[in-house]
């Protein structure tokens, strides 16, 4: 969900509209900088530094944060983060290469998927306490609350799903490079900036010409199921 919809929807007055903004301006900056600093842990753990060395292993999120990135994300709803650099040269803790290139790649993910878990349950969390509040009051806060989880979820999820995509340079060509052979994925990499604006094309029209966001099904799909897993629980 961009801020561009939000601010342009008939659907919200505007208090939701202020919370809408508030809540997807803390949830991108968060989660981005978490994910740019998992490929950074995860570099080093494998033995490479460099991301340490440039400062990038932080949760500060000027120091990850792309321009143009942020603007597709306020705007639109995707975008991504300044990459962190990686040194698989470095990789003194395993011996392929390109298994630490796909192990790092994935990192960034899995690190939107916990967040996303959490979410969840905080979000079932929400549910269940609303149902016994005592108060219009407390009522009027778990609501709030059980928004501000269902889009720290909702963000997360989209943001997993979009980088697992195989197309450079996103995340999912990373971890794709540990199934083909060098010739094959150095020859993607050539074209990369070029499958990029295809992809990012697409992706914008069907949101902006179309209005289909053709990443949110996906998300919201695996929302439900964590959704339900969690309520197995309580």
């Amino acid at each position: 969900m961009g801020l561009l919809n939000i601010l342009t929807s008939t659907h919200y007055d505007v208090k939701t509209k202020i919370l809408l903004f508030v809540f997807t301006v803390f949830v991108i900056f968060f989660s981005l900088t978490v994910h740019e600093c998992s490929h950074g842990l995860a570099a080093l753990a494998l033995g490479d530094t460099t991301a340490k060395d440039r400062g990038r292993l932080t949760l500060n999120p000027f120091k990850h944060i792309n321009p143009y990135g942020t603007v597709m994300m306020f705007l639109i709803g995707f975008g991504y983060a300044e990459p962190v650099p990686i040194n698989p040269a470095r990789f003194t803790k395993i011996k392929s290469r390109k298994a630490g290139m796909a192990l790092t790649a994935l990192a960034g993910p899995f690190s939107n998927f916990l967040l996303a878990l959490i979410s969840v349950f905080f979000y079932r969390l929400t549910v269940v306490k609303m149902y016994s509040a005592t108060s219009e009051s407390l009522f009027n806060v778990l609501d709030v609350l059980n928004l501000f989880f269902f889009m720290m979820a909702i963000m997360n999820l989209s943001l997993m799903v979009f980088n697992l995509i195989p197309i450079p340079p996103l995340d999912g060509s990373r971890i794709l490079n540990i199934f083909l052979p060098e010739r094959y994925y150095f020859s993607l990499m050539r074209y990369e900036q070029y499958t990029s604006l295809i992809f990012f094309g697409i992706v914008f029209i069907s949101t902006r010409i179309f209005n289909y966001d053709i990443l949110f099904g996906i998300p919201e799909a695996i929302f439900n199921g964590l959704y339900k897993l969690v309520s197995l629980i309580f």
